[in-house]
């Protein structure tokens, strides 16, 4: 899952969701040093990781994309998930997504102190341009998809999978629910355990 994916499914804890934000930056152990709520969110993401990329669903998704983006699929469908969350995001929150969004960037610059480097200067990219807001729309992920394939200096060919998320759309989307479905129960008990 991509970044609304991990901060919606952290709940109302502010240090779960700090922690589950920042985990892709904190390496191995490391995440002994935070604080205990933090050290929650980390594990959760790592848990959500773990599930996603071994569930049967994601697999059959990343199968549509695999000729044309080889291992980048993973990351691709973790995107194209976020899109379908944002799109039906009042299926899952009572909260409007741009409310949501700038209450989170807020709890980001709150915590701004604690954040690892690579997130403080990524930070002000994401909250200028919006990235939570944009993945709602078809544009608007096309764009985080050629940012993304920048980043990797276009060895993914990410920036042209907006094709398949239009080709397969209902499909991905019927894939995404079900998905999501069992991936919020899973949540729910990993946060029991936690």
């Amino acid at each position: 899952m991509n970044f609304l994916a991990h901060i919606y499914l952290s709940g109302d804890n502010e240090g779960i969701t700090i922690g589950n934000f920042i985990a892709d930056n904190v390496k191995g152990k490391k995440y002994e040093n935070f604080p205990p709520d933090i050290k929650k969110g980390i594990l959760l993401h790592r848990a959500i990781d773990s599930y996603t990329d071994s569930h049967e669903i994601v697999k059959k998704s990343t199968k549509k994309l695999h000729k044309n983006h080889g291992h980048y699929s993973g990351v691709i469908v973790d995107i194209l998930y976020d899109h379908f969350l944002a799109k039906n995001w009042k299926q899952y929150h009572t909260q409007p997504l741009d409310l949501y969004i700038d209450n989170f960037y807020e709890m980001l610059r709150t915590n701004y102190q604690i954040l690892p480097v690579r997130i403080q200067r990524m930070m002000p990219y994401m909250i200028s341009d919006n990235w939570l807001l944009s993945y709602a729309t078809v544009p608007g992920i096309s764009k985080i998809l050629d940012q993304m394939s920048v980043r990797v200096k276009g060895k993914s060919n990410m920036n042209f999978a907006v094709i398949e998320l239009e080709q397969y759309y209902s499909e991905f989307e019927t894939e995404f629910t079900a998905f999501f479905e069992e991936l919020e129960l899973h949540v729910k008990n990993k946060l029991r355990e936690l």
